[in-house]
Parts: structure tokens; sequence; C-alpha cells
């Protein structure tokens, strides 16, 4: 089942990622003797300490803040109003457990995650991980600049009442929209591989993104409550699972909202972030403080409120599900009385951030993938390149809607059947003394995190059965219609 021993034996030079190496021993060192320090002081204290260390959970929360999550939430507010409000925290905490146990993986070993899962589990399963994560990335890349740019043409027409005059100009806005896009976004991922300054840069620009996601939506709720629109114990209640939908339509949404939580490529990303920041064993606590404060609860509320706007506004109303579209949500909820100004600029500069927030995480994802399948040193221009491998997908502001149905069922397919097999791999990591040596847990940790991480991938392989069973007629009519 695995590689060669001696593959085994020259686990050393896996360790680390060499490209962020640049980083300051003496700050490093710094930084352990005060995550030592603050053991011996109270829990508090110690979490106070931990908010002005955290980043890459953050990432985590900025990748997962995009479309997928956009259109999950915004059909389920606008079908469900404030009962489903359960099902996306619970979905996230499946995902951190996980995490949690891959962040204790990377930072015992200090190996990369695609190296411990080639040499300790077995090489084809390594690929199989890294090629779907390319795949999903390059596919899912589409959709997040077609988002970016109908976005940016509502808020152009709410803010200046501006449209193109011809279908030619309407093509050549959208294309400067997207060349915009990408330009930023390749500025921002950049930034990655400029060392550490370069690195907390990165992960500072994307904290932004995050408050600004969460702020333009709770602008929104203000506003709704304000005028009497939301049912505040309805909305209580909504985040305890007193409702489960049985029927097909309420079971494939709690499936999609799964879906949309922890994606096959965040799972690759993850343990990379990790070593870029020269995290080491010491981190493993902040670790989790990270995944907890900079990607659980962020996510929360900003899901929280899209799904509270939607149930607040187009819940109840007449809209069809199919008008329901993240590029033009804003409209809606403007139209159902939250007026232009809250519903389409405000509230659209929200999604706006949830789609550059996504588009340059997946630029650094496919860069690190690209770097470990290709055997690429992660620096230099090689690893800038690299990261620009999802870059034509700008041209998603136009082709989309054409191309959607042939490549998206067939990628989100490929993601799904991915990713509990990376959970697999994690799992049986976790349990190996082979690879964790005297950081295997033991006992009743070890007893607490397989029944967690056995809930976990329950969860996952019924939310992946269930999706592909769904996905499974349309796949073969396109299939039939391909050949």
């Amino acid at each position: 089942m695995n590689e060669s021993t001696g593959n085994e034996k020259s686990t050393t030079s896996l360790k680390g990622l060499p490209l962020f190496e640049d980083y300051d021993p003496k700050t490093l060192a710094r930084e352990k003797a005060e995550l030592e320090a603050m053991e011996l002081g109270g829990t508090l204290s110690r979490w106070k300490q931990y908010f002005g260390k955290t980043g890459p959970g953050w990432l985590q929360s900025a990748f997962t803040l995009g479309g997928g999550s956009a259109i999950a939430s915004l059909y389920l507010g606008a079908h469900y109003g404030y009962e489903l409000l359960w099902v996306q925290p619970l979905a996230m905490v499946v995902g951190i457990v996980m995490l949690s146990a891959a962040s204790h993986q990377t930072l015992s070993t200090g190996i990369r995650p695609f190296h411990a899962m080639r040499c300790f589990i077995h090489p084809v399963l390594a690929w199989a991980w890294g090629i779907a994560t390319i795949v999903a990335t390059l596919v899912f890349h589409l959709p997040q600049y077609a988002l970016a740019a109908g976005v940016t043409e509502d808020m152009m027409d709410a803010a200046f009442g501006w449209e193109p005059s011809s279908g030619t100009a309407r093509t050549m806005f959208l294309l400067g929209t997207g060349v915009v896009v990408l330009a930023v976004c390749t500025m921002i991922t950049w930034n990655y591989g400029k060392g550490m300054k370069g690195i907390k840069l990165y992960e500072s620009v994307l904290k932004v993104f995050v408050w600004l996601i969460i702020l333009a939506f709770l602008v929104v709720i203000i506003h709704n409550a304000a005028i009497g629109r939301i049912d505040w114990w309805a909305l209580l209640k909504g985040f305890v699972p007193l409702h489960i939908p049985t029927n097909p339509m309420g079971v494939t949404k709690i499936m999609g909202a799964f879906g949309a939580a922890v994606g096959i490529n965040m799972t690759f990303l993850f343990g990379y972030t990790l070593l870029a920041r020269g995290w080491g064993r010491e981190h493993r606590k902040l670790a989790r403080f990270d995944l907890i404060t900079g990607m659980l609860v962020p996510y929360t509320l900003a899901t929280a409120l899209i799904v509270i706007a939607a149930g607040s506004t187009i819940h109840g109303t007449d809209f069809a599900a199919e008008d329901i579209k993240p590029e033009n949500v804003g409209e809606l909820i403007g139209a159902a009385g939250t007026g232009p100004v809250v519903g389409r600029i405000i509230f659209g500069f929200g999604i706006l951030g949830m789609a550059l927030s996504t588009i340059t995480l997946q630029m650094l994802v496919t860069g690190f993938a690209a770097c470990e399948l290709f055997g690429i040193s992660a620096g230099g221009w090689r690893y800038k390149l690299a990261c620009l491998i999802p870059a034509p997908a700008f041209l998603g502001v136009i082709v989309w809607k054409s191309v959607g149905t042939w490549i998206a069922l067939p990628a989100f397919a490929l993601g799904l059947l991915m990713l509990p097999i990376a959970y697999v791999g994690w799992f049986l990591l976790n349990n190996s003394v082979r690879f964790l040596g005297k950081d295997r847990p033991a006992g009743k940790k070890r007893l607490a995190w397989n029944l967690a991480m056995g809930f976990a991938l329950l969860v996952t392989f019924v939310s992946v059965g269930y999706s592909l069973y769904k996905i499974g007629g349309p796949l073969k009519d396109l299939f039939n219609r391909i050949f």
C-alpha cells in the first residue's frame, strides 16, 4: 500500500516550505518562546494574545466565502426563511474537525501534505488529490469572474443609471471588468511569495476582505431590523435543527450547503499556509484557535447574514427559484423593500468581495499544487506563473453561461469524489504510528479524535453520495449528448 522505505528515510527533504524559509529565525524563535510563555497564563489571556498571530484560518474563511457559499445561503434563506440557519455552521464544524487533524499532522511532522499522503498512504492518492485540486479550481474559477462582473454591472446601474448601449459595449465592459479583477487578484496573490512580510500582507488583505463582506451584509440586516422586517424569535430558533426537510428540494439545498463549506482545493491549501508561516509543533493550539476564530466564526457570520437578508426580503414573495442568482439578488432584495442603495450597492459589494477573495485563494492553491506535482520550487517566476494557471478563467465573464453546464457537472463530481478520499487519508495518517510517532493521539484523546473524524466522514459520505445521485441523471444526459 505504501511507497518504498527509501521514501520514508528521505522525508527530511519533504519538510517545510523551502520557498518561504527566508523568514527571520530570530523572529520565529521569539514567537515560539512567546507561545510557550502563554501556556503558563490563563486561557482568556492566551486567547487574547493568539488573535494577533492568526492568519491561515482566515485564508480558509476567505476561500470558502465565494460564489458557492453565496448561492447556497441565498437559496436557504429564500426558500426556508430562517429555519435552516443551523445547516452551514454544522457543515463548517465537520470541515474544521478534519482540518484540525490535518494541522496536527502537518505541524507535528513538518512534512508537506502532498508528500505525507504520497509516502505514508499511496502515491496514486496524492496525485489524484493534487490533480483534482487543480481541475476543480480551474473550472470553478470561471463563475467567480462571472459573478464579479455581473455584480459590478448591477452596481453601476444602481449607482449611476449606466447600462451598456449595445451587446458589443456590454461584452467589452464585462471583459474589461474581468481584466481589472485579474490584475488586482494577481497583485495580491504574488505578495504571498515575497517572504514573511508578503505573507502577512496577503493575510491582512484577505482579513479585510472577510470583514468587509460581513460588514456589507450586516448593513442590510440592520436596515431590515430598523424597518421591522426581522422576526428575532424565529431567527434564533433557526440556529437549532428543529426543522429538517425531507423533500428532495430541501435535502438538495442542505447537501449543497455542505458541499460549499469545504472544497477539495481548500483541503490541499491549508497545510501549506501553515508551513509558509514557519509554524511548527509549538503552534498546534494556535492553529486550532485560528480555525475557530478565523474560519468558523467569520464563515458562520457571513453566511447567516446572507440567509437572514434573503429570508427577511425574498422569502414568501413571488420570485421564482430561477430568478435567485448571486449577480442579481441585490436587485431582488432591493425590490423587496430595502431599496437600491442597501439592496444593490451595499449587498453587491459583499458579493463582489466574496468573488475577489475566492479568486486570489484559488490562484494561490493552484500555485502550491502545481509546484508539488511538477517539482517546481515554490518561489521565483516559475511559482508566479503557476499561480496564473487559472488566469484564462477571466473569460468566464462572458462564456460561463454557455460552457458552465458542460464542464461544471463533471468537475463537481470529481471534486466530490476526491473530498472523502482526502478525509480518509487524513484519518489514516492520524492513526499512523509510522507517520506521527509519539505525536499520534493515544488513549481517550485518540478515541475522541476517531469519533469526531468518523462522524465527519459519515456526514461527508452521505452528502457526497446524495449529491452524486442527484447529478447522476444530468451527467448521463450530458455524456449522451457528447458521445
